[in-house]
């Protein structure tokens, strides 16, 4: 006779545990997932600490004339802070995306002692610059800095990214960015980006 009584107590357990289990798998338990880390050889994110920027204009501003083919086509004054303790080596390069022929690299700049915190206004566009390191191949054929020269419309983005890395790129001077890129592939310790405006 108390057959029927304890078995409907049981189901109604039961169905009670399964509504909550249910529940649970639909909210979660509160917890966040574990932080994914980037794999070897995966470039990590800008940001972070590690900043960039120029005394010559500020983010998303225009660069001023003199910096461009405009003037007198000297590389614009440079600092950055925050780079990783780990850092041994860095490395620069000013590209422009906007170009109408696909990416236009106007700048690769690699193997910067550690130490080095600023670039003044200028670097000489040598294979060796008094700077430290070796300048790369830029796509109007030279070596070193040259600056925005965009044909006339809207303005173009210039980036300028800032690579710590672990090691030197140990590539000879006159390197192209793609080189440069590949050689830091699994050595990037952070980035920083400066992006200035042109047009014309």
């Amino acid at each position: 006779m108390n057959a029927h009584p304890v078995s409907m107590k049981a189901a109604t357990a039961v169905l009670a545990l399964a509504a909550s289990l249910a529940l649970l798998a639909a909210c979660g338990d509160g917890a966040k997932p574990p932080a994914k880390t980037p794999s070897a050889g995966q470039t990590p994110s800008a940001g972070g600490n590690f900043r960039l920027s120029s005394a010559a204009f500020g983010p998303d501003e225009q660069i001023p004339v003199i910096h461009t083919c405009d003037g007198h086509n000297t590389s614009p004054p440079l600092a950055w802070d925050g780079a990783p303790a780990e850092t041994q080596s860095f490395a620069l390069i000013m590209d422009d995306p906007d170009a109408p022929g696909g990416t236009f690299t106007h700048w690769v700049l690699f193997d910067l002692p550690a130490d080095t915190r600023a670039l003044t206004t200028g670097v000489e566009t040598s294979e060796r610059p008094p700077v430290g390191g070796a300048q790369g191949s830029n796509d109007a054929d030279g070596v070193g800095y040259t600056g925005p020269c965009p044909p006339p419309g809207d303005p173009h983005g210039y980036r300028f990214t800032l690579y710590a890395l672990d090691g030197a790129v140990n590539l000879d001077p006159g390197a192209r960015k793609q080189e440069v890129l590949s050689a830091m592939e699994g050595h990037i310790l952070a980035e920083a980006e400066l992006v200035g405006t042109y047009g014309r």
